[in-house]
């Protein structure tokens, strides 16, 4: 699944194109490394997005592609 839809499906950012724009933007990394809209999320990836002085971290615990909202904090594991 790409990491623009599944910053949306988790809800951990709202809209697809602010995900998009995040990672157009340099403010998500993927295991170290900047990652792009088109990245292919794994389970165990490290993710880090930056919001302004605000940085989480967080595990993919599950790549789902439809999940209810209850549901949605199952897919990750936050670090930091």
């Amino acid at each position: 699944m790409r990491l623009d839809k599944f910053l949306k499906i988790s809800r951990i950012i709202k809209r697809r194109t602010v995900a998009n724009d995040a990672c157009d933007a340099d403010h998500v990394t993927v295991n170290g490394r900047p990652a792009k809209a088109s990245y292919n999320v794994k389970t165990g990836d490290t993710v880090e997005i930056r919001f302004g002085d605000k940085t989480l971290r967080f595990i993919v615990r599950d790549v789902r592609e439809q999940v209810k909202k209850e549901e949605a904090s199952s897919l990750y594991e936050i670090i930091s």
